[in-house]
């Protein structure tokens, strides 16, 4: 879209043609209140407050599109007595308990009534009863509620679930007839919208009501006290707390968080977190984010026993550090160093697999990281998901697919063997594939098929896909299989779709490539990566890889990782024959993630701070480093020694910054160098794989991505068999009965089955949140998807 300028209240704005009027004044600090409207959403014009004069003719700013040389006037005599009328209307009947309303002090509608000047009420209605109700970790308080619908657009347009909606309010005292006449035009349309509305569970088509993810977006962007969390409800006054700024510890999107503290009573001086906030215009959080944030490791004194048969340990006996990537890139530095100094293996199975995936793919891409972003998903109009349960393993990356679908009116491909009905419901543009396990490859050759004809490749690529664009055949179980192009279409499903995918392609310019963990886990892994780099190269696509916890990508960049143990383990935050763990499990205490300062490195190749929300008061890796001879005062003294070679710049902890602009810009952190890299690989050719019997999947509920938010009390829950309504009805299973899942050298898992609705298809997963209940013995191979025998246990 070509730059165009307006003028509003005299100013000259560069803004992009298209580009919402409200938006333009807030990218240039000018304001327009608007109490309904949120950033990357669509405009409601519930509340009318944002009404402007455009070119001498009132229009509504949120709505209204900006257009070369307009003239907009925000702020006359007219417009102000009508936005103080509306502020009037939504005083009417509104319980007078800020003292005790767990909004006030951050209300904006007590910002707004002060900000339109209102000092007397001009008009009355009876009022009616509204009952209180509590939707999981959410309370709705519809006498406080103006119906303003943030939360129905949030839900919709931003996460996805619509699981929100405006209904009849039932007990309707409609507005006296007589004020239509006498009282501005726009108060009236609100107020009577009010009177006759009220927020709702919303259904599907089958008139089942639609689950909620329990996110907490709805309340974050609710302006007033209507939405709030059951949680912190009447717990705390919101100016008595202190926000310290810091990014969401589980999982890698590393959105931006505030711990929002105080002490925890007046007896009691010790700090508490009562909440986690967010930038409810540009950064929406997850359930874990928001809500699994008192999984702190309470120490209370230094354990010199254990601290000094840890230094022992590794001076004298280990072999192997095992642990997962719920660190900072610092604690990772710090392991690096001490594989250096010692010899040591560094274990690390996730970050391993993401760590091999980008070295294979930049060998055909020419680039050492991959080129897209959670922000280049939402910018585009052409989106595929390959490989990811994307609500599950990362639902701000889910969030930000919808956000383009609904926003850009962008096309997408949503390609895994379990059908979700949530994603179907995305939008009339998304094509959802549901092919048979273990066929990635087949997707991801099929894609090649549509983004790079054969006569774009380059020498080294065309070479190998000369065999494949002609047809091939492959033994396997004695039988042949027909891999031609046309073959790819039926692995798909989509022999009947060709014609309009290649027409639909024709017509977008930003494609965007997502990539789960079943492509990193997959036998077939290094082809895969070479693919990828070959559309993001030739097809100019952006991919994002996606890491399963929350620093795999930062890991894979510092440290020099094994594949196999040698002798003796200390596991950090995993098990080893000695234990260091923030969990508070092992042989020496670990400070947890809201117990440090650090950075982790994001999704979207961001390097962000996080700081420290409560004390620690024992024993930190850098302690245990210094003991050893590695010596640094602080743990944040490494940051600006993370490694420049692989991306990193040399910048002080103190001096990283955390925070958007009005006009939605990121300003947290700095962003990794992606650099040059010879093209040295080309894709080989296809094979399939094929599974008989009962298949599991490897996968978490959505948000409860590790043993960290089940340790947090709002998010703790119990592990089940999660399966789809099919799967168990076929096998005569129904919700709790305790299953048996075995693999044919007699490994045997137990589990309680429970019916996931978001389902369809026979499917079902066993979860890794639990470090009680160990399910990798079932997938002797790392691809997520296993073969297994399952039936109901019986009783002994």
């Amino acid at each position: 879209m070509a730059d165009i300028t307006i003028t509003i209240n005299g100013m000259k704005c560069t803004a992009k043609e298209g580009e919402s009027i409200l938006n333009v004044a807030r990218a240039n600090n000018i304001f327009i209140p608007a109490i309904c409207y949120l950033s990357c959403c669509s405009p409601t014009l519930a509340c009318r407050l944002c009404m402007a004069d455009v070119d001498g003719k009132r229009a509504y700013t949120c709505n209204a599109k900006a257009k070369d040389g307009q003239i907009v006037i925000t702020n006359t005599e007219e417009i102000e007595a009508e936005r103080r009328a509306i502020m009037e209307v939504y005083a009417v009947n509104h319980p007078l308990e800020c003292g005790v309303c767990d909004k006030s002090g951050e209300c904006e509608l007590q910002n707004y009534m002060l900000e339109a000047k209102v000092k007397e009420q001009h008009y009355a209605v009876d009022n009616t009863y509204k009952a209180i109700e509590n939707w999981g970790f959410t309370r709705y308080d519809p006498s406080l509620c103006i119906v303003c619908e943030r939360c129905v657009t949030v839900c919709k347009d931003k996460i996805g679930e619509a699981a929100l909606k405006i209904v009849p309010r039932g007990e309707e005292l409609a507005v006296p007839k007589e004020y239509k006449d006498t009282m501005p035009k726009d108060a009236y349309a609100v107020w009577n919208k009010m009177q006759k509305s009220i927020i709702g569970k919303n259904k599907n088509e089958n008139g089942e009501i639609i689950s909620c993810g329990d996110c907490g977006e709805c309340s974050a962007v609710c302006p007033v006290g209507a939405l709030t969390s059951v949680d912190f409800h009447y717990t705390s006054n919101a100016w008595e707390l202190k926000k310290i700024p810091a990014s969401n510890p589980h999982s890698a999107d590393c959105s931006l968080i505030y711990y929002e503290v105080k002490q925890t009573s007046i007896s009691n001086p010790e700090p508490k977190i009562y909440r986690v906030s967010g930038d409810k215009d540009f950064a929406p959080l997850n359930r874990a984010a928001r809500f699994g944030y008192d999984y702190a490791n309470n120490v209370t004194h230094k354990d010199k026993n254990g601290f000094n048969k840890v230094v022992n340990f590794i001076q004298n006996s280990i072999g192997t550090i095992t642990f997962n990537s719920f660190i900072t890139n610092e604690e990772a530095f710090i392991l690096q160093k001490m594989k250096e100094k010692f010899g040591l293996k560094l274990i690390n199975e996730d970050a391993f697999l993401y760590q091999r995936f980008l070295k294979a793919m930049g060998k055909t891409s020419g680039y050492s990281l991959y080129k897209g972003s959670m922000e280049n998903v939402k910018k585009s109009d052409f989106i595929i998901s390959v490989g990811s349960m994307l609500r599950y393993d990362m639902p701000n990356l889910a969030y930000a697919f919808n956000n383009a679908l609904k926003m850009n009116k962008a096309f997408g491909i949503y390609a895994h063997p379990i059908h979700d009905k949530i994603v179907q419901n995305y939008s009339k543009n998304l094509l959802q594939l549901n092919y048979k396990a273990g066929n990635e490859e087949a997707i991801l050759y099929l894609l090649l098929e549509i983004f790079v004809p054969l006569s774009e490749l380059d020498n080294i690529t065309s070479k190998c896909l000369q065999t494949f664009h002609a047809t091939q055949t492959k033994v396997a179980d004695d039988k042949k299989i027909d891999v031609s192009t046309s073959r790819l279409w039926e692995i798909a499903g989509l022999e009947d779709m060709r014609a309009r995918i290649e027409e639909i392609k024709a017509s977008k310019e930003n494609v965007s490539l997502i990539i789960g963990q079943d492509i990193l886990t997959h036998p077939r892994w290094k082809n895969m990566a070479y693919i990828v780099g070959v559309l993001e190269r030739v097809a100019n696509i952006k991919a994002v890889i996606i890491p399963h916890e929350t620093n795999s990508l930062g890991v894979a960049l510092i440290c020099e990782l094994d594949e196999f143990q040698e002798g003796s383990s200390l596991g950090y935050n995993r098990f080893g024959d000695i234990t260091i763990s923030a969990l508070g499990n092992g042989d020496l205490d670990m400070p947890s993630l809201n117990q440090q300062e650090g950075t982790f490195t994001n999704i979207d190749k961001r390097v962000v701070p996080t700081n420290a929300a409560l004390p620690y008061r024992g024993y930190a890796l850098n302690d245990i480093a210094n003991a050893l001879g590695i010596y640094s005062k602080y743990t944040i003294d490494y940051t600006k020694k993370l490694p420049k070679k692989h991306g990193f710049q040399e910048t002080e902890f103190d001096e990283l910054t955390s925070y958007y602009d009005n006009n939605g810009n990121e300003h947290r952190g700095y962003l990794l160098e992606n650099s040059r890299k010879n093209i040295s690989e080309a894709v080989s050719g296809f094979e399939e794989l094929a599974f008989y019997g009962d298949v599991v999947y490897r996968l978490n509920p959505p948000s409860q991505f590790n043993s960290f938010v089940n340790a947090a009390r709002q998010t703790k829950i119990t592990p089940y068999l999660y399966a789809s309504k099919e799967f168990l009805y076929f096998r005569g299973f129904k919700d709790g009965d305790l299953v048996d899942i075995s693999l044919k050298n007699g490994v045997t898992l137990s589990l309680y089955a429970k019916e996931d609705s978001s389902i369809t298809g026979e499917f079902a997963y066993v979860p890794t949140f639990d470090e009680k209940v160990n399910v990798y013995p079932l997938f002797n191979k790392q691809y997520r998807f296993a073969e297994v025998f399952i039936k109901k246990a019986t009783d002994e």
